[in-house]
C-alpha cells in the first residue's frame, strides 16, 4: 500500500488521518503547533516529522488540509517546502478550502516538480470527518481520480468528481455561500425573532414544518432553542474566510455577488465583535445587538 503524508491535523485532518491508518495505510504526520493531539495516530503506527521536504520526500501521496490559500501556498513555495521535497510521481491532494485560480497555479507548479494533483475539498464537520464520513468534491484528471479513489474512500462517505483542476475549489465555494448565507439568513430571522418577543422553539417549529426545513435548520435549532452550540461548531474567521473566497471566486468570473458581498460583511462585523474560537451558532447573539445591527445597515447601503 501506499505510504501517506498528512499536513494538517486539526479538527477534520485529525480524523482523516485516524480513518486512514485504520485501512492499514503507513503514515507519515507534520508536527505542527496547530495540531490536535498526535497520541492515538503515533500509537497506531504512524511516524513523524517537522520537516515538510522531508515528509514529501518519504510519501507517495501528500494529504494537505490546512485552513485556506495563504496556508497551501506557503506549504508548497517556502523554503524547505513541499515542491523542494517532492520526487516525480508524488501524488498532492488538497483538502483545504481555497481561491480556484490560485489552486490551478499551484497544480501547475506541482506538475511542473514531477508530481500530480487533486483538489478534494470536504463539506460536512469534524464529527463526520471522525467517523469517516465526510462528503468530497474532486477536482482533476480522471484517471487520476480513479487511482485515488480507494484512499480517498477511507475517509469520505460520498464522493463527487467535479471535472478538471480547480473544479473541485469551485464547487466548494458554491457550496459554503449557499450554506453559510442561509445561516446568515436564519440567525437574522432567530434574532428578530428573540427580539420580537417569539419563543425560540415555536420559532423553530413553524420553520421545521414549512418553507425552513433542511439541513442548516437541524445545525442551528439547538443553539436557538437552548445554546448548544456543539452540532456546529464552524467558526466565524473560517465563515468569513470562505465568504471571501467565494466574492473573489465571483469576481474574477465577472459574476453577480450583491448578495454574497452583503452575507460577508455580515460574518465580517460579527468576527470583529467575537472572538477566534465564536462559531456561525454564535451569529445569532450578535444580530440581536443593536450595535451589530446598525453596523451591518450601514456597510449594505454601500453593496
Amino acid at each position: 500500500m501506499k505510504k501517506i503524508g498528512v499536513i494538517g491535523i486539526g479538527l477534520m485532518g485529525h480524523g482523516i488521518a485516524t480513518n486512514i491508518i485504520k485501512h492499514g495505510y503507513s503514515m507519515v504526520l507534520l508536527e505542527h503547533p496547530g495540531n490536535q493531539p498526535l497520541d492515538s495516530l503515533v500509537s497506531a503506527g504512524a511516524t513523524t516529522t517537522g520537516s515538510i521536504a522531508a515528509l514529501a520526500k518519504e510519501v507517495d501521496i501528500v494529504i494537505l488540509c490546512v485552513t485556506g490559500t495563504p496556508e497551501v501556498e506557503d506549504v508548497l513555495y517556502r523554503a524547505g517546502g513541499l515542491l523542494e521535497g517532492l520526487t516525480p510521481g508524488t501524488i498532492v491532494i488538497d483538502c483545504s478550502t481555497a481561491i480556484p485560480s490560485s489552486t490551478v497555479r499551484i497544480a501547475e507548479s506541482v506538475e511542473q516538480a514531477g508530481g500530480r494533483f487533486l483538489d478534494a475539498p470536504m463539506t460536512r464537520t469534524p464529527v463526520e470527518a471522525a467517523q469517516g464520513r465526510l462528503n468530497l468534491i474532486v477536482g482533476g484528471d480522471p484517471a487520476l481520480f480513479e487511482s485515488c479513489k480507494p484512499l480517498l474512500e477511507c475517509y469520505a462517505e460520498n464522493i463527487v468528481f467535479a471535472g478538471p483542476v480547480g473544479s473541485g475549489h469551485r464547487l466548494k465555494l458554491l457550496h459554503n455561500f449557499v450554506s453559510l448565507g442561509f445561516s446568515a439568513v436564519l440567525a437574522e430571522a432567530a434574532a428578530c425573532a428573540e427580539r420580537s418577543g417569539i419563543d425560540a422553539r415555536v420559532f423553530v417549529e413553524v420553520l421545521a414544518k414549512g418553507g425552513g426545513e433542511g439541513a442548516i435548520l437541524k445545525r442551528l435549532r439547538p443553539y436557538i432553542e437552548s445554546r448548544d452550540n456543539s452540532g456546529f461548531r464552524f467558526s466565524l474567521s473560517n465563515a468569513l474566510k470562505d465568504m471571501t473566497y467565494y466574492t473573489t471566486m465571483a469576481q474574477e468570473a465577472g459574476a453577480v455577488h450583491v448578495n454574497a458581498e452583503a452575507i460577508r460583511q455580515t460574518y465580517a462585523t460579527a468576527r470583529e465583535k467575537g472572538t477566534a474560537q465564536s462559531t456561525v451558532p454564535e451569529l445569532v447573539d450578535s444580530l440581536a445587538g443593536d450595535s451589530l445591527s446598525r453596523a451591518v445597515d450601514k456597510q449594505q447601503v454601500s453593496v
